[in-house]
């Protein structure tokens, strides 16, 4: 009886644990396989007592027209979305289309509708990421405050299925 319980215990601990380690491959993939593509970020709010030291950061893109995602159903809370990028003339990538499937080919990310209110006026959805906070320690994100207050650059890592990491961002953009 002792035997099992400990066994059980064990394995218990060892599922928490590989549970936590598959979290932070998954989140690591994009930095390990992803394609560095640059794109222009707005600052939001510099800094939380509660969350410590970071940067909150929207995009173009993390706002797309509802006419963008057409199609025979409403579109729901959480629903993923596939937001297409192409390389712009300055370098940067910006937004070219959003649709509800996965993109064959190019340079694509993959995010989640928050807040799709079917009886909302908002010509708009808003798209959710993962890439929406910069964390710092405190000296550089006071200097990172001053220096995105006209933008900035974000580095993005983008691994071939569409899954975003935020490696860097550069003020002054």
């Amino acid at each position: 009886m002792k035997k099992g319980l400990t066994f059980a215990l064990g394995m218990a601990i060892a599922a928490q644990f590989l549970i936590l380690v598959g979290m932070y491959v998954k989140a690591q993939v994009p930095l390990w396989t992803g394609e560095p593509i640059r794109v222009k970020t707005i600052p939001v709010d510099p800094r939380s007592l509660f969350r410590g030291n970071y940067a909150r950061l929207n995009y173009d893109f993390s706002r797309i027209a509802k006419s963008a995602l057409t199609g025979e159903r409403p579109i729901r809370e959480g629903e993923v979305v596939y937001v297409s990028l192409k390389k712009s003339p300055s370098g940067l990538y910006e937004f070219s289309a959003a649709s509800l499937e996965k993109p064959i080919e190019g340079i694509f990310i993959k995010g989640r509708i928050a807040g799709a209110n079917p009886w909302s006026t908002e010509q708009f959805y808003r798209i959710k990421y993962g890439i929406e906070a910069y964390f710092a320690p405190k000296e550089k994100a006071l200097q990172l405050e001053r220096e995105l207050r006209d933008g900035g650059i974000a580095e993005l890592m983008v691994a071939p299925s569409g899954q975003v990491s935020l490696k860097s961002v550069i003020g002054g953009g």
